[in-house]
């Protein structure tokens, strides 16, 4: 069964243990507690960590040991998962049966090449991996060297580094050392090396090795060892002739069930908790300060005369988010959040303020600025069947952490076949004010990756009902906050935002305004913008608006957009992102041929300039204007009599500034 569910697998067929979607870089059974393979070298460097974290976390019995290659160790994800594994906070800070550290042990295979490259004398410096435990931490990762062509060595180590995983002294590393004879994939010549060299580490070799050892020593006869031969490649044959054989183990038929790849692009379940028993907290909900607080305030931005409330007394769209997360922290035992300041400091922009009082450490913790090891031990963690909200602090981040992002995170549910499950949502914001590295919107890059959910609410009601969607769901949201409204009230929803914990689906845009003339299509903080020049639209030029607020990225669903379109005619579609690549013109392409009979103009799009984000003082002149849409709309949409346009949207300043890439 195992030889043969890895073997179709392998041959991509539907019979495999994940359907053939894994493949032979991805394949694993859970069962066995083997989890997946990478393709990406290193890239389960932090997973791991993950793994780690939720058995010591979830108090789930045995260790986490990380395969790795030689290779591997030249690669952030690694060393920064090394760093997360081996905190101090874990023996300093973390109380009682959480004290200690990770159950985790790299296991280095050190087979004496990357791809071409030889880590020893060549790419790497350090001659030994086991050496570099000694930078880790001040038990130098219980590091140690050992024959990896000697079974029994291995397995006297590996009862070593158990026992210290075992008394909570982890994290432990093992350089086990091996060789590769064969290159690294069939495109490898392998021409960076000799015969005689491949020829003298063979005669070492374990197979060959230990079986002259054991005959010598007369414990197992030659005999027996060619039965056991036979026994292996006639098991091996027959798994691999049943595992290429179509009538047996076809392949995932896409012309039957076109849409059977697209049912496992995401799990779609409701899942309030992953676990069914208490949380460990700290106090009771409403012994909390900050709720205590917040409850003193008014929850909509009016007061009964219609006057705005002042904002230390008015409920923010940060507490709406501070809401929906400590609901889920009571209610999910499993749920974990980490990142920068994350703990004490009350997060980056006070999200958090008051979870400190009411989260045990193990729950709610600062780790190092390392966002490969936050997303990709998110990754790890869900994976192992916990929650996770991690925080990059700012969308510019994202880069730090691009494969976890955009090649672990959105891979597995699919990659599986719907066995793992991926509910992580990953809080990013979107800066202002601090220039070219910590101001800019990417939510373009993460809607372009199959696989993540992708949401940007702009008021206080929007966020906390997102966030307890997607709190409550199983599959990865990358859930983009502006840095530049984290203050405003709710005006839009008539009572205010709820005490009581509420959900809004993800993928639902929502009318902010009513209006008969020209559609907004809004992303993120540009609806305030969107409804100033909504009021200077009708004040100064008598042209209705309606402003939607599109909430959600991916997915999204256009009946409410096509639906103004057809009563309009006419619509502009914004966001802070640069205009170029911008989901802002995927969102228009879609409505140009949805609502291509009902438009009396193309769909104009309204996103930042192609630039690098300028300083505060200059910001004016490169986010998206309230005045900006009447520009747009008058140069692309419909002229508007009499009317001067102070920035250019003409068809030859289009042309310039794509011909100059700006």
């Amino acid at each position: 069964f195992l030889l043969y569910g890895a073997m179709a697998e392998i041959f991509a067929r539907d019979t495999g243990f994940n359907r053939g979607l894994g493949g032979s870089m991805h394949t694993f059974f859970t069962p066995f507690g083997i989890y997946p393979n990478n393709a990406i070298v290193g890239g389960s460097g932090a997973i791991s960590v993950g793994a780690a974290l939720f058995k010591k976390i979830n108090r789930k019995p045995g260790v986490v040991v990380c395969n790795i290659g030689d290779g591997a160790m030249g690669r952030g994800p690694v060393w920064e998962g090394m760093g997360l594994a081996a905190m101090d906070q874990f023996r300093t800070l973390w109380e009682g049966d959480m004290k200690g550290g990770l159950p985790i042990l790299f296991n280095v295979m050190n087979n004496q090449y990357a791809m071409g490259g030889q880590t020893r004398g060549e790419t790497m410096g350090y001659e030994f991996p086991a050496r570099i435990g000694a930078g880790v931490n001040p038990e130098q990762m219980h590091a140690e060297r050992v024959d990896g062509y000697n079974p029994l060595a291995v397995i006297e180590a590996m009862g070593r580094k158990l026992a210290i995983l075992r008394e909570k002294n982890g994290p432990a590393l093992l350089d086990t050392i091996t060789y590769r004879y064969s290159g690294h994939s069939p495109s490898d010549a392998d021409s960076y090396r000799t015969n005689e060299e491949k020829e003298l580490w063979q005669q070492e070799d374990s197979i060959a090795a230990f079986r002259r050892q054991l005959v010598e020593a007369k414990l197992v006869k030659e005999a027996d060892f060619a039965a056991a031969d036979e026994s292996v490649v006639r098991t091996v044959t027959d798994a691999v002739r049943l595992a290429i054989d179509p009538a047996v183990s076809p392949r995932m038929n896409l012309d039957v069930a076109p849409d059977a790849i697209e049912k496992l692009m995401f799990s779609n379940e409701r899942r309030p908790k992953m676990e069914d028993r208490p949380a460990d907290m700290l106090q009771k909900r409403e012994d909390n300060p900050r709720v205590q607080q917040i409850a003193k305030k008014e929850r909509f931005a009016f007061d009964a005369a219609g006057k705005p409330v002042s904002k230390n007394k008015v409920f923010q769209l940060r507490d709406g988010l501070f809401e929906a997360i400590l609901d889920k922290f009571y209610e999910d035992p499993t749920l974990v959040a980490y990142g920068e300041e994350n703990r004490d400091w009350g997060g980056a922009f006070a999200v958090y303020r008051g979870l400190t009082e009411a989260v045990p450490y193990h729950r709610l913790f600062n780790t190092p600025i390392s966002e490969a090891a936050i997303v990709g031990s998110a990754v790890g963690y869900a994976m192992s069947g916990g929650r996770v909200i991690c925080e990059l602090m700012y969308a510019d981040f994202l880069g730090c952490a691009g494969d976890e992002v955009f090649n672990q995170l959105p891979k597995w549910q699919a990659m599986s076949a719907g066995i793992l499950k991926m509910p992580v949502v990953l809080r990013v914001s979107v800066g202002s004010k601090y220039g070219a590295q910590h101001s800019q919107d990417w939510t373009a890059l993460c809607a372009h990756v199959p696989g993540l959910k992708v949401v940007f609410p702009a008021t206080p009601y929007d966020a906390k009902g997102l966030m307890v969607s997607a709190l409550n769901g199983t599959d990865p949201v990358i859930f983009f906050e502006s840095q530049r409204i984290y203050d405003v009230a709710e005006q839009f929803h008539e009572g205010g935002v709820p005490t009581a914990s509420y959900e809004i689906p993800i993928g639902e845009p929502d009318v902010k305004k009513v209006g008969k003339d020209l559609t907004i299509l809004s992303i993120g903080a540009t609806l305030y913008r969107a409804l100033e020049a909504a009021k200077i639209f009708e004040e100064k030029h008598g042209i209705s608006v309606e402003v939607i607020d599109a909430r959600s990225l991916v997915p999204f669903n256009y009946a409410k957009v096509v639906e103004s379109v057809k009563k309009t005619g006419k619509i502009i579609v914004a966001g802070d992102a640069c205009d170029r690549g911008s989901y802002m013109s995927e969102l228009a392409r879609n409505i140009g041929d949805l609502c291509f009979d009902d438009l009396d103009a193309p769909v104009a799009v309204l996103g930042s300039r192609n630039w690098i984000t300028p300083a505060y003082e200059l910001e004016e002149h490169f986010f998206p204007q309230p005045g900006w849409f009447v520009d747009i709309f008058h140069e692309r949409i419909q002229p508007i009599p009499g009317y001067v346009a102070k920035k250019s949207f003409t068809d030859v300043e289009l042309i310039r500034r794509n011909k100059l890439g700006v």
